[in-house]
């Protein structure tokens, strides 16, 4: 079977051993004879699959048992609610960095629930640059941001310190490199770009946040109850759960971890940079300090080139290579499963592309 370079931003790529081991353990998980999509959520063996894969997150996050970790469902755009709800009160004030399309999403959802939220700084209207300066409201109940955003590929090269409580919204760069995690109150990530297959919702909240959760909290919203049943306070998805788990044990115990992981994401960004600056063809908006590791955009001198860029890349099996809707363009993501052979299949069909224009 033949496949293709995935580029995709999301479900991104997954490893192939991971893709490999998850089909040789499909019909029989652990020797109980039948499939982890068949387990009881109750039974041991699935309590167990969850203690590990968060004990694993744990270790990797280098989080201490200040901080309490939860699996959960209904990805990034859930927390949007999730975390205004439970880190302020009815009204309260909290702040945002406007980093772009996600950012705007969740400013809106807290907005939508009342609380009284101020933009701390912003890099718009293009997002061609992160703001270097916050303007952070003392009396705050949380600060917000994007640690890399996706659309606009723009990334926080190192998160902002400051007195507010800080969350974190990783959903596309957790686990590509090492972050100090243990300065931020809480961080949430959806599992489809770096974790695993799309399913899963991984939270971090320091054990202090959870003491101030209002009360008469709808339930399923409620950090706590998924606290006290250990991400199990209804069924959990049990095989994104898996799938995660089986990345995690790629991470540690193939690449070499996160430093290992860093520097090839980093080689690989860097290729595919140099590709970009040094062509008279393709343009990457973004400032240098300001530039993604892990979503590459870039345009054509000319617009009408792109969709022609785009087919013919995915013909030659490099996919997932058209820009977001909302702005267009092109974009390459490079997630953690994207291999440094894969960008350079890409780095090579883009200098090939621009030659066969100029010839």
């Amino acid at each position: 079977m033949r496949r293709v370079w995935n580029f995709y931003p999301g479900p991104g790529a997954l490893p192939l051993p991971v893709l490999r081991r998850v089909r040789a353990e499909l019909l029989d998980f652990r020797g109980l004879g039948m499939s982890v999509m068949e387990l009881s959520h109750r039974s041991d063996a699935a309590l167990n699959l969850i203690a590990e894969t968060l004990e694993r997150l744990r270790r990797l996050l280098d989080l201490d048992e200040s901080f309490e970790l939860l699996l959960l469902q209904g990805g990034a755009s859930l927390q949007f609610a999730m975390v205004p709800l439970n880190l302020s009160p009815p009204g309260g004030k909290v702040d945002y960095v406007d980093t772009g399309y996600w950012t705007a999403r969740a400013i809106a959802e807290a907005r939508r629930l009342g609380r009284d939220v101020a933009i701390a700084a912003s890099s718009g209207p293009e997002h061609r640059q992160l703001p270097a300066q916050l303007q952070v409201r003392a009396d705050t109940c949380y600060l917000h941001l994007c640690s890399n955003n996706t659309i606009e590929g723009t990334q926080w090269q190192v998160i902002p310190r400051v007195q507010a409580p800080l969350v974190v919204d990783m959903s596309s760069d957790i686990l590509s490199r090492r972050i100090d995690c243990r300065t931020i109150s809480c961080l949430y990530a959806h599992a489809q770009k770096t974790l695993g297959p799309a399913g899963t919702t991984l939270v971090a909240l320091r054990r202090d946040v959870v003491k101030h959760i209002p009360e008469d909290m709808p339930t399923m919203l409620d950090y706590r109850p998924h606290i006290a049943q250990r991400s199990n306070y209804n069924t959990p998805p049990i095989f994104a759960i898996y799938v995660v788990g089986c990345v995690l044990d790629w991470l540690e115990n193939e690449v070499g971890g996160l430093e290992a992981i860093e520097q090839i994401n980093r080689r690989k960004a860097a290729l595919l940079y140099q590709v970009i600056d040094e062509s008279a063809l393709f343009q990457c908006p973004v400032t240098a300090a300001s530039r993604s590791l892990m979503n590459v955009v870039f345009r054509l001198a000319e617009p009408r080139l792109e969709a022609q860029f785009v087919r013919a890349a995915a013909e030659r099996g490099l996919i997932g290579l058209a820009g977001h809707r909302s702005v267009g363009g092109c974009r390459a993501s490079l997630y953690n499963p994207v291999s440094l052979e894969a960008v350079g299949e890409l780095a090579d069909f883009m200098r090939r592309f621009e030659q066969r224009l100029a010839a």
